[in-house]
């Protein structure tokens, strides 16, 4: 193993993917500090981007004062990226000529769909005097660009580092030594692999292609990157060091892992079942890494849309229309609040009092609660929602309708196999205008549907205090919106019949109504 690889760090790059490219200054400090004494040649240190909507921290943008107060504290070289898709040669002017004397290369990440516009692109930055790094992505999709192996040799005399990104994580050691190959024979220029890793191959799949002559690695701290992360930049120098001899001073990259650690406690990046898929099947990571964010999905909701992808589905199931419409005199809709056991006795008293009313349970939570009730039963599925049926409910005690979001459904479908054929699918949701794959928004849908008369909130309660997570606060918004949408909708504001704090809702007792 040649230990005179360059290694070029891009923790703060593609590790502000979690960060919206923000770290703090003693993160920061511990960083630099360290990274001037461990045997890593380049830094690269953020993206270099023309203005967009959205929020992207100091990293995301890296100006020229962040730049200059980098440049005096490190001697290492710098990088930057510029995404070659969002990106003219015109936009030169504004991002890269001020870098001159600040940055050392500058990285364009080139889709190979876009190799010729690229290869403009990179001609004019290193007109400008930087080196040139040519970072290819889908690196387990070049095969199914015609010409594309033929066209590199059109970077000899522009780029200073042609980088092959396995951006899906999902290839194999000897996947990477037969494409390093290729490209080694087609380039005069120092090739370099940037490892994802999904399948936890990063490191392997980098040795191997430096067994094949690749000169250039790309690692992070901890593996810090976007998705599954990428190889970890303690796991290569450690092996460097035992391997060939690479000199590391251990105390110095303790140091920065320890900084670092904190933000991998709270992000948790790193590989997963939905990843690993991703990965094997070449799926992006930017929708798979939402729906991990996203806690309403479950890993099997997550794995099923997957497989959906594969078999080219739009989805894996498809029920008959539920005909019910103005069926009922009125409908409670029952949220997962822990008012609704508080007040179960209110609730049943409530029911046996008015006959044809229906219940709709937005989640299963608290469905065990309704076992045995005289009245009809309509189970909102959505998410892992069928496992906590099973779990509060089962086989035995389910007599019920469970009822599921418009065809098709973007995580796909899941029902117990007891309620197979008891289950129906609205046609659509028009009662608000955003907010449809909420099981609120599903729930009111059929509420609608089931009754043009009343329709009652219980177990809303809303999340008291003023501290809450962000899953909290995303939900707590995502009602306020559905309810107000409801409202302006139809005309009727909606009432809950239990405490809430949602301000978009009307209050009444249910202890009046009995």
């Amino acid at each position: 193993m040649n230990k005179d690889i360059q290694i070029i760090d891009c923790t703060l790059r593609d590790g502000g993917y979690y960060t919206q490219w923000d770290f703090d200054d003693a993160v920061l400090d511990a960083y630099f500090s360290s990274m001037e004494r461990l045997p890593v040649t380049y830094l690269e240190i953020g993206y270099r981007n023309n203005p967009a909507p959205g929020y992207m921290g100091r990293f995301g943008y890296t100006p020229i004062p962040v730049l200059e107060k980098i440049r005096s504290r490190t001697s290492r070289k710098l990088a930057v990226m510029l995404n070659q898709k969002s990106t003219s040669v015109s936009d030169l002017e504004v991002l890269a000529r001020p870098l001159a004397g600040l940055v050392d290369m500058i990285r364009l990440a080139v889709d190979p769909a876009n190799f010729d516009k690229a290869v403009e692109l990179a001609a004019a930055v290193r007109d400008m005097g930087f080196e040139v790094g040519f970072n290819m992505m889908y690196m387990s999709r070049w095969n199914s660009y015609d010409g594309l192996m033929r066209k590199l040799h059109r970077l000899n005399g522009i780029a200073d580092g042609f980088f092959m990104v396995d951006s899906y994580g999902g290839m194999t050691p000897e996947e990477v030594a037969a494409t390093s190959r290729s490209v080694l024979d087609e380039l005069s220029c120092p090739v370099g692999f940037h490892g994802h890793n999904n399948l936890q191959m990063a490191l392997a799949n980098s040795l191997a292609a430096v067994k094949t002559g690749v000169s250039r690695v790309d690692a992070t701290v901890l593996g810090m990157g976007r998705g599954a992360g990428n190889l970890n930049l303690e796991l290569l120098l450690t092996f460097l060091s035992g391997t060939c001899g690479l000199n590391v001073d251990f105390n110095e990259l303790g140091s920065v892992v320890s900084a670092f650690s904190p933000l991998m406690e709270k992000y948790r990046w790193g590989t997963s079942l939905p990843y690993m898929i991703s990965g094997t099947y070449s799926f992006p990571q930017k929708e798979v890494m939402d729906w991990v964010a996203n806690r309403v999905y479950s890993f099997n909701s997550i794995v099923r849309a997957l497989k959906n992808r594969i078999d080219h589905k739009v989805d894996n199931a498809k029920y008959p229309l539920l005909a019910l419409r103005g069926r009922y005199d009125r409908v409670i809709v029952v949220g997962g609040g822990d008012s609704v056991p508080r007040h179960i006795d209110a609730l049943v008293q409530f029911i046996r009092k008015n006959a044809g009313t229906a219940v709709v349970l937005t989640t299963a939570r608290h469905a065990a609660l309704f076992n045995g009730i005289e009245a009809d039963i309509f189970y909102c599925l959505d998410g892992s929602e069928g496992k906590r049926l099973t779990r509060n409910v089962g086989e035995k005690n389910f007599h019920g309708r469970c009822i599921l979001p418009p065809y098709p459904r973007v995580m796909g479908t899941e029902v117990p196999e007891y309620a197979q054929k008891h289950t129906f699918e609205l046609e659509k949701i028009d009662v608000v205008d955003s907010c449809r794959n909420s099981v609120t928004a599903i729930a009111l849908q059929l509420a609608s549907e089931l009754s043009d008369g009343d329709i009652f909130i219980v177990g809303y309660d809303g999340y008291p205090g003023n501290v809450l997570s962000e899953k909290e606060v995303t939900l707590t918004n995502e009602n306020n919106t559905i309810f107000m949408e409801y409202a302006a909708r139809t005309g009727h504001k909606l009432v809950s019949l239990t405490p809430t704090i949602y301000r978009s809702l009307a209050a009444m007792s249910i202890y009046q109504m009995i």
